[in-house]
């Protein structure tokens, strides 16, 4: 099984949840992503990273060795 790419997780992800902003990096095994999407509006950040795991189905979650998240909701701010 090959490793899954940044764009792969980019492109899953943005399929499955609209976003207003989406950045994925990473090399393989470990990636970042930074997402701003109106759904995350008033949910915590558990709901907000299941969202996400929801976008990317259970086949990439296998793929993955590890995903951290920064989840915001339009207006809040993206720490500098």
């Amino acid at each position: 099984m090959s490793l899954p790419t940044p764009e792969e997780l980019r492109e899953l992800i943005a399929a499955g949840l609209e976003c207003t902003q989406l950045e994925v990096q990473g090399d393989g095994q470990h990636f970042f992503a930074t997402i701003v999407s109106p759904r995350f509006s008033g949910l915590g950040r558990l709901a907000r990273h299941r969202l996400v795991y929801a976008a990317l189905g259970d086949g990439m979650r296998e793929r993955v060795h590890a995903l951290s998240m920064r989840t915001l909701a339009p207006g809040e701010a993206l720490p500098g």
